[in-house]
């Protein structure tokens, strides 16, 4: 495949680096692939070591992205919910589950957004504006902001304006709706038999909130909605397009959840899919090699598969020119942060705000 294409997916991918270090594929990804971003987990971060040494290696690492990837501009991100979704070692605050956080979620937000800047860190893949509608939901629960659509609602909406007023840009996820789900989409492909009434009268009401306030990206749910479209979201255009863009007018960033989880791992091993995905309104991908594995084997078959869609007519040019012209709006008003250690009063600070909402001291 000719570079040129490689580097054109490269623009709608967000891809993960194997460890503290570049190794070689890491390189050859970068360098050939050039992706628009990346995302972080805890193996890339040094453990047992102390602040000052883990971080300095991180910077380095992050240096290292760029310098491969021969990109000034880049989503740097990271999963950093709070609870059970958090990559970075201490110091940095491990402030509880979303579910915990009640008044203060405007506050945590923008502690969070401080230490996330601290790491050269400048997308964060939350809010998440899933309900904890299902008790035995295996993914989700109190990773979610609340038990109806209401409260899930307004406290991700202050979460994520915590985010934004200090300068992390922000993601729902997972649209259109993950919380009522028994089955984890990292391990198989979950299905909810919920009408497009059924999501209006729930499942859509906190996306629909975040979208008004101009939330500028919003990640993909790999279910199934039988009663609705055949595919699981993430490659339906009834649901991204006709629900996502038309019905709730969202104009920014689509963003798949990540393409290594098993619920879509074998659909996009087969030609056509990432053809599928952009027609039905996904313009961003992120393959984590954090799952399955670290090999980039599947990361180039899918740039394989977007480039031989191209040529075979089944994914048109308009469609990946408004893709990337959605990307490109928002990476221009994405800061760049600079790594950079914090002090020891705002890091106290910041780990009595964690103490405050693990106790409930949250009015």
């Amino acid at each position: 495949m000719p570079v040129s294409q490689l580097e054109r997916f490269g623009h709608h991918l967000i891809l993960g680096i194997s460890g503290t270090t570049l190794n070689d594929d890491d390189k050859r990804a970068l360098r050939e692939l050039k992706p628009i971003g990346v995302i972080f987990f805890a193996k890339n971060f040094r453990l047992g070591t102390h602040y000052q040494v883990w971080l300095e290696t991180f910077k380095d690492l992050i240096d290292q992205v760029r310098q491969y990837a021969e990109r000034d501009l880049m989503f740097i991100t990271l999963d950093h919910e709070g609870g059970s979704v958090i990559r970075t070692p201490l110091p940095i605050t491990r402030f509880p589950h979303a579910f915990m956080l009640g008044t203060l979620g405007n506050e945590v937000a923008k502690a969070t957004a401080l230490e996330l800047k601290s790491l050269g860190i400048n997308v964060s893949w939350a809010p998440v504006a899933d309900i904890f509608s299902n008790p035995h939901n295996p993914v989700i629960g109190p990773r979610a902001f609340g038990t109806t659509a209401q409260t899930a609602a307004q406290n991700a909406c202050d979460y994520y304006l915590g985010l934004k007023e200090s300068g992390i840009k922000g993601c729902a996820k997972h649209f259109p709706g993950h919380g009522d789900t028994s089955q984890d989409s990292h391990i198989e492909l979950p299905r909810l038999n919920l009408t497009v009434e059924d999501l209006r009268s729930r499942e859509l009401i906190p996306f629909q909130a975040l979208i008004e306030k101009q939330i500028p990206m919003i990640m993909t749910a790999h279910i199934l909605f039988p009663q609705i479209d055949a595919v699981p979201a993430t490659l339906s255009k009834s649901i991204l397009n006709d629900i996502l863009r038309k019905e709730l007018k969202f104009e920014g960033v689509i963003v798949s959840d990540d393409l290594d989880m098993k619920a879509v791992s074998d659909m996009f091993s087969k030609s056509g899919t990432v053809a599928k995905a952009f027609n039905a309104g996904c313009d961003l991908f992120i393959v984590s090699r954090n799952i399955n594995s670290s090999s980039l084997e599947r990361t180039y078959a899918i740039a394989q598969d977007f480039s031989d869609s191209l040529d075979n007519g089944s994914l048109d040019e308009s469609v990946v020119a408004a893709a990337k012209a959605r990307i490109e709006k928002l990476l221009e008003v994405t800061p760049q942060y600079i790594v950079h250690s914090l002090d020891e009063d705002t890091l106290l600070r910041h780990a009595k705000l964690a103490i405050a909402c693990s106790c409930g001291e949250t009015d």
